[in-house]
C-alpha cells in the first residue's frame, strides 16, 4: 500500500532512533503515573510508530489523490456560510473516522495521549499531500489542545494527583466537539491596518454590569474562519499615556467566542458574521475568511491584559507547524522534480544527469532533510518545555528528584525552543518557495501549465513566508534575542568566540572543525553588529551631560532606536543563525549515528559558502541605506 512514511527514509529515522522518544513518552505519561497508560518507553514507542504508519498510508491514499480537486474546488459563500468542496469534505471524513483529531489529547478526554511531535510529523505528511488540508487539520486537534493548555495556565483544570488524571477542565465541551471532528476552531488576530503591529488592534471587548463580555470589530485573513470556536484577541483597556501598563500590547486580552449554534430545527444562529471568503493565489482548499463581530458574546481567557502572552502559546506552536508544513511542501516539490527529471530526456540522457539539474536536485534534497532536523529538534524542546512546566505546576506529582530535574532542564528546553523556532519558521518558509520554484523550472514549459502540479506548489508556497508571523518578523525576533543575549552575558560570548576558533583548527573530527568555522563566522557577524550598535549608542550618550554618562550607558536598549544596522541585516543574520543551528544539530546526529555523516557533509558543502556570503554582506554593506534613512537625509537631499 502507498505510504508517505515508508517511502521516506529520513522521516523514518526520526520515527526510530533519531528522537528521544523515551523522554517524550515519560513527560506525556506524567512520569509513568497514568493509570491507563503505557508500561514503559518501548511500548509507547511501538504505539507511536504504529500511528505514524497508519497516518502515512491514510494520507497517501485518501488525501494525496484528491489534492488537485482541493485546488479546483474553491470554498465559497452561500447564504452567509462557507461551503467547502466535496473532495475536502471526503478527505476530512476519512481523518475524522481515523480519530486523528484526538491524537494528542489525554485519555480521560477521549484522546490517544500521543506526543505533539507525532502530530507535527503527521502534519508534514499531510502537507506533502496538500498544504490547505494540513492547515485545516491543525484547527481541530490543535485547537482542542490549546483550550486545554489555556485552562491549565489559568488554573481552571483540576488534576487527580494520585491517578495522574484530569478530573475537570473548563472547556471540556468544546474540546470534545473539536476532537470528534464535529467542529473546528481558529485564531482571530489580524485586522485591517493591523497585521504585524498588534498594538494597533482595534476590536473592542466590553463587559456589562453582570460581568458578561461582548466583542465588536472586524477580523480578516482568518484561516478556517468558518469554524465554530474562535480565539480572539481584543482590546479591553484604554491607556492614558504610553507608559501605562495597559498601553499597546498590554491592553489586549484573549477571548473564546462561539461563532454560532446549530438549532434543533436544523437552522443556524450566528453570533459572528462571515462577511467574505477570500479568493487566494494558493491554498484553495482552505477557507480564509473576513469576520464581523457585533457585540458577539465572549468568554475571557485568563486575566485582562494577558492576551498577548496567551497568543504566544498559540503562535509558538503555529510557527512550528508552518515549519513542518514548509518541509512537507518542499518534500513534494523535490519528489516531483526528481521523478520528472529522471524520465525527461534531453540531449541523449535524462535531464537528471545534466550537471546543473543534478546540482539543483541535490541541493533541494539536502535542504529538506536539513530543515527536518531543525524542525524535529525545535519541536522536541518546545514539547519538553511545555510538559515539564505542566508537571511543575502540579507539583504533588513530582518527587524531589523530579523537581530537581525540572529546575535543571526546563530553562534549557525553553531557551532552545525560543532560539530554534524563529529560525525554523524563517528558513523553512523561504526554502519552500525556492524549492517549489526550482521544481517548476525543472519541468520547463509544462511546469507552467496545470497538468503536472508544479505551478500549484509555487502558488501554495508563497504564503508560507507571510502567515503566522512574516519572515521579517522572525528575523527581527532572532536578531533581538541574539544581540540582547550577548549584552546580558558578554563574558560567555567572548568564551564562545575563543572556543569556536580553537575547535576550527584543533578538533580531531574534520566535521567538527567545519562546524566550528561556521560558528566562528556566525559569532564574528554578531560581534560586528553589536560593536557597531554599541558605537552608535555611545555617540548618543555623548550628547548627554557628562555626569549622566554612566546612567545612560546602563539604560535599557531599545531595538527600534539602537539597532538600526542590525535591523537592516536581520534577515542575513537569521540566515547565518539558522545554518549554524542546523550544522550543530547534524554534527550531533553524526556523532550518535555514523550513517548521518553523509547528510552533515552534504549540508556543510552548502552552508559554509552561504554563511561566508552572508557574513560578507553584513560586514561590508548597509551604510548607504542607513544614511538615506537618517532623520536629516531628506532635508540634505533637498538642499543639494
Amino acid at each position: 500500500m502507498a505510504s508517505f512514511l515508508s517511502d521516506n527514509e529520513d522521516l523514518q529515522f526520526y520515527l526510530g532512533e533519531g528522537v528521544d522518544w523515551a523522554s517524550l513518552a515519560e513527560v506525556t505519561e506524567y512520569g509513568w503515573r497514568t493509570k491507563d497508560g503505557f508500561k514503559d518507553a518501548a511500548e509507547a514507542h511501538d504505539f507511536y510508530r504504529e500511528v505514524a504508519a497508519a497516518m502515512g498510508e491514510l494520507v497517501a491514499t485518501e488525501l494525496a489523490p484528491r489534492a488537485a480537486a482541493f485546488d479546483r474546488e474553491d470554498p465559497h459563500l452561500v447564504d452567509g456560510e462557507a461551503v467547502e468542496g466535496p473532495a475536502m469534505r471526503a478527505a476530512f471524513a476519512a481523518l475524522r473516522a481515523a480519530d486523528l483529531h484526538r491524537l494528542c489529547l489525554p485519555r480521560e478526554l477521549g484522546g490517544l495521549n500521543a506526543p505533539l511531535l507525532l502530530y507535527f510529523l503527521g502534519g508534514e505528511m499531510i502537507a506533502r499531500a496538500d498544504v490547505s488540508a494540513m492547515t485545516h487539520f491543525s484547527f481541530h486537534g490543535g485547537m482542542a489542545m490549546a483550550l486545554l493548555a489555556y485552562s491549565i495556565r489559568e488554573g481552571t483544570t483540576e488534576l487527580d494527583a494520585a491517578g495522574a488524571r484530569i478530573e475537570k477542565t473548563r472547556f471540556a465541551g468544546p474540546i470534545e466537539e473539536l476532537a470528534s471532528g464535529a467542529a473546528w476552531g481558529c485564531m482571530d488576530i489580524t485586522e485591517p491596518d493591523a497585521g504585524s503591529d498588534m498594538g494597533a488592534l482595534r476590536t473592542r471587548a466590553e463587559q456589562d454590569p453582570e460581568g458578561h463580555w461582548f466583542l465588536t470589530g472586524q477580523k480578516i485573513f482568518i484561516t478556517s474562519g468558518h469554524g465554530k470556536y474562535h480565539f480572539v484577541i481584543a482590546r479591553t483597556e484604554e491607556a492614558k499615556d504610553p507608559l501605562d501598563p495597559f498601553a499597546g500590547l498590554g491592553g489586549l486580552s484573549m477571548f473564546l467566542v462561539k461563532a454560532y449554534d446549530d438549532l434543533p430545527d436544523g437552522t443556524r444562529r450566528r453570533y459572528v458574521a462571515l462577511e467574505r471568503v477570500e479568493e487566494k493565489l494558493g491554498h484553495h482548499g482552505s477557507v480564509t475568511a473576513s469576520l464581523l463581530f457585533e457585540r458577539a458574546p465572549a468568554e475571557l481567557i485568563g486575566r485582562r491584559g494577558e492576551g498577548f502572552q496567551y497568543m504566544l502559546v498559540l503562535m509558538n506552536n503555529a510557527r512550528l507547524g508552518v515549519g513542518f508544513e514548509s518541509i512537507g511542501l518542499g518534500e513534494a516539490a523535490y519528489r516531483m522534480a526528481r521523478a520528472y527529471a529522471d524520465e525527461r530526456r534531453s540531449m541523449g540522457k535524462p535531464i537528471a544527469r545534466h550537471e546543473m539539474i543534478a546540482d539543483w536536485l541535490d541541493e533541494m534534497r539536502t535542504d529538506v532533510q536539513a530543515l527536518r532536523a531543525l524542525a524535529v529538534t525545535a519541536a522536541c524542546h518546545e514539547e519538553l518545555g511545555q510538559k515539564l512546566a505542566i508537571f511543575e505546576r502540579f507539583t504533588t506529582l513530582a518527587s524531589d528528584a523530579d523537581k530537581a530535574r525540572i529546575a535543571r532542564e526546563l530553562p534549557r528546553h525553553r531557551a532552545l525552543a525560543r532560539r530554534y523556532t524563529p529560525l525554523l519558521k524563517y528558513l523553512a518558509a523561504e526554502k519552500a518557495v525556492e524549492i517549489a520554484r526550482r521544481n517548476l523550472q525543472i519541468h520547463g514549459g509544462v511546469g507552467y501549465t496545470r497538468d503536472y502540479g508544479a505551478e500549484k506548489l509555487v502558488r501554495d508556497a508563497l504564503v508560507l513566508p507571510i502567515y503566522e508571523g512574516t519572515s521579517q518578523i522572525q528575523a527581527l525576533m532572532a536578531m533581538k534575542d541574539t544581540l540582547l543575549g550577548i549584552l546580558k552575558r558578554p563574558q560567555a560570548f567572548v568564551q564562545k568566540i575563543a572556543d569556536a576558533r580553537w575547535r576550527s583548527v584543533s578538533a580531531r573530527d574534520p566535521l567538527d572543525r567545519r562546524v566550528a568555522r561556521v560558528q566562528a563566522l556566525s559569532l564574528s557577524a554578531q560581534q560586528f553588529l553589536l560593536t557597531r550598535t554599541a558605537a552608535g549608542k555611545l555617540r548618543c550618550i555623548t550628547a548627554e551631560p557628562f555626569l549622566r554618562w554612566p546612567r545612560a550607558a546602563r539604560a535599557p536598549w531599545d531595538p527600534r532606536r539602537d539597532f538600526a544596522l542590525a535591523m537592516l541585516h536581520a534577515e542575513r543574520l537569521t540566515g547565518i543563525l539558522a545554518h549554524e543551528a542546523i550544522a550543530e544539530i547534524l554534527l550531533e546526529q553524526a556523532r550518535r549515528h555514523p550513517a548521518r555523516r553523509e547528510l552533515c557533509l552534504r549540508f556543510l558543502e552548502r552552508a559554509e559558502l552561504r554563511v561566508k556570503a552572508l557574513h560578507e554582506e553584513i560586514t561590508t554593506s548597509g551604510a548607504r541605506i542607513l544614511a538615506s534613512l537618517a532623520p536629516n537625509a531628506d532635508a540634505e537631499a533637498a538642499a543639494e
